[in-house]
């Protein structure tokens, strides 16, 4: 029995017990940060705050266990006046000498910077004893931002990112910030991850604007720029199944790849509508599987479920998942076929 709901400031413990998982700069495993991004996302989720500003985090509930086993994380503008997104740009130099007749295309880094930038996706992170799970938890948890995204599309931008990790090392650090980025900033990984997602000025500050030759860096370092890490290639596998591409642009702190998409032409986004549901007794083995979304007076919640479409326009749902949606009579849903 599982649900996907808005987070709230009670969660802060069990979030950070799911963030110790992964540690990202979107949810660092830090409980100030966590309950930063607990009290922004609370305004958020009640339009407290201009949109530009808001960042919205879901958590997914074990209902049984009483227990937060997943998160994700939806911000509506990633990059402003006040902190811009930053990336490396990863561009080709070619260069041809007539009189050696040798022709080379070299692989540069130059640092990119967006005033007004793009929706972001992220702090995606499934508890391991959960992933597998025949209830498709982790599809679920990164779909459930789309239909979101619909159901206030005003809010978001045109273009959705996800900046996906790369390889890191099993202390959790990156080698091309051990081998370009600590050299101008003088931080280590972790000291500059968590500053930047408060105060990105010393990168724009410190980073060179001229662009950087990978041939410059160690082979194992080049081999990492823009490459997925084992932990989020499943999540790589879901963007690009609906419609997400490699951007050209990477990650400054780790190097990981940007994948981007216009948001309209999401089909968890495009097809996504409100539909009136009805009660069934049974949809075993039915055919589609959907995500089904309300909002009310608890706020935002979401289930998976198979769902049985009837003819005169209704969705068919067994009382389970009327109950975990928490809809009353004749009841109503946004609804998305995954």
């Amino acid at each position: 029995m599982f649900r996907i709901r808005q987070s709230s400031r009670e969660d802060a413990e069990q979030i950070l017990a799911v963030a110790e998982h992964l540690d990202t700069v979107n949810l660092p495993a830090d409980r100030r940060h966590i309950e930063r991004i607990l009290e922004l996302s609370e305004k958020s989720f009640a339009a407290s705050v201009p949109p530009v500003d808001r960042e919205y985090l879901f958590v997914l509930e074990d209902l049984g266990k009483r227990r937060v086993i997943g998160t994700s994380m939806v911000h509506a503008q990633h990059g402003t006046k006040r902190a811009p997104h930053i990336f490396f740009r990863v561009e080709n130099d070619e260069r041809y000498s007539y009189t050696l007749d040798r022709y080379f295309v070299h692989r540069t880094l130059r640092i990119g910077y967006n005033y007004a930038g793009p929706t972001e996706i992220g702090g995606l992170i499934l508890l391991p004893e959960y992933r597998g799970n025949p209830e498709s938890l982790g599809k679920l948890l990164s779909y459930v931002r789309f239909l979101f995204i619909r159901m206030h599309r005003e809010v978001f931008r045109d273009q959705v990112l996800s900046e996906l990790l790369p390889p890191l090392e099993p202390d959790g650090t990156s080698r091309l910030w051990e081998h370009l980025g600590r050299h101008f900033t003088g931080l280590n990984y972790q000291e500059a991850d968590l500053l930047s997602k408060d105060n990105k000025e010393f990168i724009h500050a410190l980073f060179p604007d001229d662009p950087i030759h990978c041939e410059l860096l160690p082979a194992e370092v080049r081999e990492i720029i823009g490459q997925v890490g084992p932990e989020t290639r499943g999540v790589e596998k879901i963007l690009r199944r609906i419609g997400f591409e490699y951007a050209g642009q990477i990650d400054p702190f780790d190097g990981g790849p940007h994948f981007v998409a216009t948001t309209d032409q999401i089909p968890l986004v495009r097809d996504a509508a409100a539909v009136p549901l009805a009660l069934v007794d049974d949809t075993d083995g039915a055919r589609p599987w959907a995500i089904l979304a309300v909002e009310g007076a608890a706020g935002f919640r979401a289930v998976g479920a198979r769902v049985i479409k009837q003819d005169d326009g209704r969705f068919g749902v067994t009382k389970d998942v009327i109950d975990r949606l928490g809809v009353g009579a004749d009841p109503r849903a946004w609804l998305v076929l995954a």
